[in-house]
């Protein structure tokens, strides 16, 4: 139950449970696919301690919540929805571009086994590392049972594909893994090792092309597609006394016998295609290729759309037996590291101390969102500066053209599977330069330019005694600065003061605490109103200059579900500076043994230089409170 609270606030963020068409999980985030996104609120969402970023992309609304996202994931899963089934993905009367479905298509099939794939392609990658090493011998009995294992689900993957495909296409999993299964069954397989066999063989007099169809893709999603649609319209013609096996039946000898005669042959024409233009591609320039990617493969994993590039890899070992892909994105994953790392030595700010420090660590194993979303993205110069460094390691890479050979996510992992069997040889080494240099060089930059000088010093929290504030604003000249005004009367209390550890550490953006003596807020800035919560206890602004408001009246108070107060505004209405927000009751909800003190924070506080506290021991509604300096 310890992620219940969480999850109820996610499915409530999303529009409740009847919203939900399907909701599947990757490393660190829930991908939801939505009736209608405008009942979601993002905003609220967002700011939940337990949601590191919410992103909509590739027709999916995106929860990064980190490692802990299957755990969180069994409490929202509805059932029959893990997966978008035969449920209409415009269901929300939204038309997709054809690349959002493509995302959405590829993430849905390859998500249930990605997990899998990378586990025995690490193993792969370790019995290499053994036989170079002299700890096994390839003839030992150890060896080929632990090959037999790393390398059985890569070999039977078509089977594995067909059940997650049919899932997506709404067929039956049964069905399309029979296909599958037939696709890589010992009279095929044997028949190509008999040339004349191969040649001769037909169906009702229709010649067959048989081909290998271990560890393909592209054949399997395409049967399962067919083999739901004749499911779907054979359903109805079909009596429903033998409804049950007859669909099943209709469907498994129309689709098997087809895909060995057209869709296997055309899928695997296509699959060489897609190889061998990756291979001309990257053949061009391996090292201008290694910089683009890379460059730009975080990028891709802020808006979900690396998934394009995991069937590419995967074909690419289905072709060749090896892949030049995956091993260039070591390097990016390195470079945003390096710039947590940088970030981690530079700052003295205590929380991004820790998040920086734990987000690294995530890093090395490949889990880049923790320092994406947390640390390196907000503070923009990071980001940037990873990406350059990744670009310059995958550079290295390219150049040498190192090649992996099993499947997996980048990460210190990928080491072991870019060793060939015969021995390290230069292209290894290249793999340690480039992932040093990505390393070395974010880490380098960012403590010396990634972050603005005011950032790197503990921020002071406890503001209100201070008595040089009005010297400390001047101290900005030239700079924007934007004045909030106090949004209640009451006393003033430190950040860190606050009885909430979200609130008081910073997490949600620097601020004040008011305890209020009159039950009203105003609005402090000039802007419009960007969030308001449902149980009214909570709203956020949003300055004309950009400045991010959150004022949240009360500790827990969202428990009181909207009772004893009040909203005067709704969401995306233009306010101005003193015009009545909300009300509450301050003896009902101190009676019902809720602290009334408010946060009033800018949640987008490291974006500033600074923000500066400038009221005193208590405050009148629209007295100066605080200053912005942008």
């Amino acid at each position: 139950m310890k992620y219940q609270s969480l999850a109820d606030d996610i499915i409530r963020c999303v529009g409740g449970e009847k919203n939900i068409l399907s909701v599947m999980h990757c490393a660190t985030r829930l991908r939801f696919k939505l009736k209608d996104s405008s009942k979601t609120h993002t905003e609220e969402l967002k700011s939940n301690p337990g949601v590191i970023m919410v992103v909509e992309s590739g027709g999916q609304y995106q929860v990064v919540v980190g490692g802990q996202v299957a755990e969180i994931y069994k409490l929202i899963a509805v059932p029959n929805r893990e997966h978008s089934s035969h449920i209409d993905s415009n269901a929300s009367g939204k038309k997709e571009n054809l690349f959002a479905k493509f995302i959405d298509l590829i993430s849905a099939i390859f998500t249930p086994v990605i997990s899998a794939l990378i586990a025995t392609g690490l193993l792969k990658g370790l019995l290499a590392l053994a036989v170079v090493c002299g700890l096994l011998d390839q003839s030992h009995g150890t060896y080929k049972i632990f090959y037999a294992t790393s390398d059985g689900l890569f070999y039977f993957l078509p089977i594995i594909l067909g059940f997650s495909a049919a899932k997506k296409f709404g067929g039956n999993p049964a069905v399309s893994m029979a296909i599958a299964a037939a696709l890589v069954h010992p009279i095929i397989t044997n028949a190509l090792k008999v040339p004349d066999e191969a040649t001769s063989m037909s169906f009702l007099g229709l010649p067959l092309e048989l081909m290998n169809y271990s560890s393909s893709v592209i054949p399997i999603v395409f049967a399962a597609w067919v083999a739901s649609l004749i499911e779907r319209y054979s359903q109805p013609l079909i009596p429903a006394a033998i409804r049950s096996f007859s669909v099943a039946f209709v469907s498994l000898v129309i689709t098997a016998p087809l895909t060995f005669l057209a869709i296997g042959p055309a899928s695997i024409w296509m699959s060489k295609i897609i190889a061998e233009g990756y291979l001309s591609l990257y053949g061009m320039s391996p090292m201008i290729a290694g910089a683009i990617v890379g460059a730009f493969w975080q990028v891709c994993v802020i808006f979900g759309l690396h998934w394009g590039l995991v069937p590419v890899m995967i074909n690419n070992f289905a072709n060749f037996g090896h892949d030049t892909l995956m091993p260039l994105l070591v390097p990016a994953v390195m470079g945003q590291a390096g710039a947590t790392l940088g970030v981690f030595l530079k700052s003295r700010d205590t929380k991004l101390k820790a998040l920086s420090g734990s987000a690294f660590t995530a890093s090395l194993f490949g889990i880049t969102e923790p320092a994406v979303y947390g640390v390196t993205l907000p503070h923009r110069r990071p980001f940037i500066i990873g990406c350059i460094g990744g670009a310059l390691g995958a550079a290295v890479l390219g150049f040498w053209q190192t090649t992996a050979y099993s499947f997996g996510f980048a990460s210190v992992f990928t080491f072991f599977q870019v060793i060939p069997l015969t021995g390290p040889d230069t292209s290894v080494t290249a793999a340690f330069a480039g992932a040093a240099i990505a390393l070395v060089f974010s880490t380098l930059v960012t403590w010396l330019f990634g972050l603005p000088a005011r950032t790197t010093t503990e921020p002071a929290q406890s503001l209100i005694s201070k008595t040089d504030t009005a010297s400390e604003v001047e101290s900005f000249s030239g700079l924007s600065k934007l004045q909030v005004m106090s949004p209640m009367t009451g006393t003033i209390v430190g950040l860190e003061d606050i009885k909430d550890p979200t609130f008081a550490s910073g997490l949600l953006g620097k601020g004040v605490g008011i305890v209020p003596t009159r039950g009203q807020v105003v609005s402090p800035v000039k802007g419009v109103v960007s969030s308001l919560f449902r149980t009214n206890h909570a709203i956020g602004i949003t300055a004309e200059n950009g400045t991010e408001i959150l004022i949240h009246v009360g500790i827990d108070t969202v428990k009181l579900d909207g009772l004893h107060f009040t909203a005067h505004v709704k969401t995306d209405q233009p306010i101005k500076e003193g015009e009545l927000l909300l009300e509450f009751d301050i003896p009902a909800i101190q009676a019902a043994g809720f602290d009334l003190t408010t946060p009033v924070l800018v949640t987008n506080s490291d974006e500033m230089a600074d923000v500066i506290v400038q009221a005193n021991q208590t405050v009148s509604e629209c007295g100066k409170l605080l200053t912005v300096i942008k």
